[in-house]
C-alpha cells in the first residue's frame, strides 16, 4: 500500500490518497463492515470500537476510540451521501457517549472516493476544515499516524 498525506492550507483541506492491491469491493468492506473498521480506523494506540454503524444517506456511524488508562473518545459520522461501492461523504464530529453530537465542536467534511486501478484501487479522503487551526492540527495527527504505518 502506497499512503500519501497533502495539505493545502489556503482551501482548508487534507487530501490522504492510498493505493491497494486489492480490488475496489474489498477496500469499500473496510468502511461498510463495522468489525474492519474497527481493526484500522484511529490513530496507533487507540482502537476503535464501533457502536453504530448505519452507512447509508441519513444514517450514522458512531464509534469511540480507547486511550491507554482507558480514557474513551466518541465521535460520528453522520452519513451525507452513498454511491456505494464508489463514494461517500460524511460529516465527521466529535460525539458524546450516548453519541450525539457534542457541543460547540468543529464538524469536518469528509469525501471519499474509490477508484479501480490497474493494480487494485485508489482511495483518495478530502477533508475539509472550518479553520486553519483545525486543519494544521489534523495534519500533525495525519502525519503521525502515516510514520506509525
Amino acid at each position: 500500500m502506497e499512503l500519501t498525506v497533502d495539505q493545502d492550507l489556503d482551501a482548508l483541506t487534507l487530501t490522504v490518497t492510498a493505493t491497494f492491491d486489492h480490488p475496489v469491493d474489498k477496500v469499500w468492506d473496510l468502511y461498510a463492515d463495522p468489525r474492519k473498521l474497527e481493526r484500522w480506523w484511529g490513530p496507533p494506540g487507540a482502537p476503535a470500537t464501533v457502536i453504530e454503524h448505519d452507512l447509508h444517506a441519513g444514517g450514522i456511524v458512531h464509534y469511540k476510540m480507547t486511550i491507554d488508562g482507558g480514557q474513551e473518545h466518541h465521535g460520528r459520522w453522520d452519513v451525507e451521501s452513498v454511491d456505494a461501492p464508489n463514494s461517500f461523504v460524511v460529516l465527521d464530529r466529535f460525539a458524546n457517549a450516548d453519541g450525539s453530537p457534542a457541543a460547540d465542536m468543529p464538524t469536518t467534511t469528509m469525501r471519499f472516493a474509490l477508484a479501480p486501478t490497474e493494480a487494485g484501487c485508489q482511495m483518495v479522503c478530502v477533508a475539509e476544515y472550518a479553520s486553519r487551526e483545525l486543519h494544521l492540527d489534523k495534519g500533525r495527527l495525519s502525519n503521525e499516524t502515516r510514520r506509525a504505518a
